[in-house]
C-alpha cells in the first residue's frame, strides 16, 4: 500500500533537496509554516540533522522532507517545486489551501485544509496518524 504523503516533489525539488543534505551533511530538510509577511504567513526551510517522529516523512529518489506537525493542514496537497530564474532560485510552493499572496512573494495567505479531508487520506494509505 502506498505511503501517505502530506507534499509531492518536483524532480528538480528532489535534486536541490539532495545538494543540500550532501552540502549540509544532512538528513533532508523540514517545512514548516509561521506567522509573519504582509500576507500572514511565511513556509520556512530548515536543515534536519536529527529527524522529528512526529513530523510527516516525504522521501523521492533520496531526498528526504520532513514537515513539521503543526504545518501538515497548511500543506496538505502541496507540489513542491525548486526553481531558478535571472533574479532568483528557491522552492517554490504550489499549494492549493494558498488564498492570497503578497506583492513581494515572500508571505502567503493560507486555509487549513479539511481535517476529516487529512484523515480519510491518512487512512487510505495506511499511515499511522501518530507517526
Amino acid at each position: 500500500m502506498a505511503r501517505f504523503q502530506v507534499i509531492t516533489m518536483t524532480d528538480a525539488a528532489a535534486e536541490r533537496v539532495r545538494q543540500i543534505m550532501k552540502a549540509q551533511n544532512a538528513h533532508g530538510i523540514r517545512l514548516g509554516i509561521k506567522k509573519g509577511g504582509c500576507a500572514g504567513m511565511e513556509y520556512t526551510v530548515d536543515v534536519v540533522k536529527e529527524p522529528n517522529p512526529k513530523d510527516d516523512h516525504v522521501e523521492k529518489d533520496g531526498a528526504h522532507v520532513y514537515v513539521a506537525p503543526e504545518a501538515a493542514l497548511f500543506l496538505l496537497g502541496t507540489e513542491m517545486d525548486f526553481e531558478t530564474t535571472r533574479v532568483r532560485s528557491g522552492f517554490v510552493f504550489n499549494n492549493p489551501n494558498q488564498s492570497s499572496a503578497c506583492g513581494c512573494g515572500e508571505s502567503v495567505e493560507l486555509k487549513p485544509a479539511d481535517l476529516k479531508a487529512l484523515a480519510e487520506a491518512r487512512a487510505a494509505a495506511g499511515a499511522n496518524p501518530a507517526e
